[in-house]
């Protein structure tokens, strides 16, 4: 299966392993990623708040170079980039004279016809292809998938048709061997953008969200979102100090527990570049008999 990939600034820089995970996972689902040429960032998430046509024009810019290069549909992994593209696109099409100007400005042809994709619509189309290889190594664990606020919303943009109680990434992970929890906090925001200059607001609402996650029995918290796991994983002295408790739960892109669960090496997945480290308690051990639990680590999963 040929897609377009448009990895944006995160997944080239600090979230680096989300996008060595999906190459390695799309790798042995059979999907070419077709990398878009000339990309450039989409503007999140500070373009649209000083210019709206700098906010639509950057996006525009993008899905022109995908049409432009032959391509039909694009994978968007990140959340925000996804966001960015998916509202451009939207606006383009309902608005002929913005069209025109961007297209002047730009100064290439968009027709609008390319279907935009986050990473939890393309694996599931893997999986209901019947492309999905079978497991070696299910991930035999409970989990809290974390949607974030950009990935549902808004519902009707983006499609989705439970944005307080999405179901999409609990089914991918339920298909790799894991327990999704019920908890209260999946479509809840992190702080995103935030981050930089209010760290301690951001600790307080990351607090929560692991709070909630670590009290419904979950060992690992599951994201597509690159802002969500910084928040999460490298603001997490930050979401301790707002607990006034530690935190050891881990945060992984759901490429990664993909990998885990087809026996990929933990290098080729990143999991080594995380600040909190990815070590959990195989149940399988128990199940088979042993009565003991067996600690895995990112090397030890391998």
């Amino acid at each position: 299966m040929r897609t377009g990939y448009f990895p944006g600034c995160s997944l080239t820089g600090s979230s680096s392993e989300f996008d060595l995970s999906l190459r390695a996972v799309a790798d042995r689902l059979g999907i070419e990623l077709v990398e878009v040429p000339d990309w450039n960032c989409c503007g999140a998430s500070s373009a649209h708040c000083v210019s709206h046509f700098l906010s639509v024009a950057l996006p525009a810019r993008i899905l022109a170079l995908a049409e432009q290069a032959g391509l039909e549909e694009l994978l968007v992994p990140c959340s925000a980039c996804y966001s960015r593209l998916m509202s451009a696109k939207e606006e383009l099409a309902a608005d002929a004279g913005l069209r025109e100007r961007v297209a002047e400005v730009m100064d290439l042809k968009l027709i609008g016809r390319i279907r935009i994709r986050n990473i939890l619509e393309v694996l599931q189309q893997a999986i209901d292809s019947g492309k999905m290889p079978a497991l070696t190594a299910p991930f035999d664990h409970k989990v809290a998938c974390y949607y974030g606020c950009l990935l549902v919303r808004p519902p009707k943009l983006v499609g989705c048709d439970r944005p307080e109680d999405p179901q999409s990434m609990d089914k991918l992970m339920s298909a790799i061997g894991a327990t999704p929890v019920d908890w209260a906090f999946k479509v809840e925001c992190c702080g995103a953008g935030a981050t930089i200059p209010r760290p301690e607001l951001v600790g307080r609402l990351c607090a929560d969200i692991l709070k909630d996650a670590v009290s419904r029995g979950a060992e690992a918290i599951v994201t597509s979102c690159p802002m969500c796991h910084t928040n999460l994983d490298m603001r997490r002295s930050d979401a301790e100090k707002a607990a006034g408790r530690k935190f050891d739960i881990p945060v992984l892109y759901i490429t990664q527990a993909f990998g885990l669960a087809l026996g990929m090496d933990s290098k080729r997945l990143g999991l080594e570049r995380h600040l909190v480290r990815v070590e959990l308690k195989r149940r399988a051990a128990e199940a088979a008999g042993s009565g003991k639990e067996e600690t895995s680590g990112p090397r030890a999963v391998a």
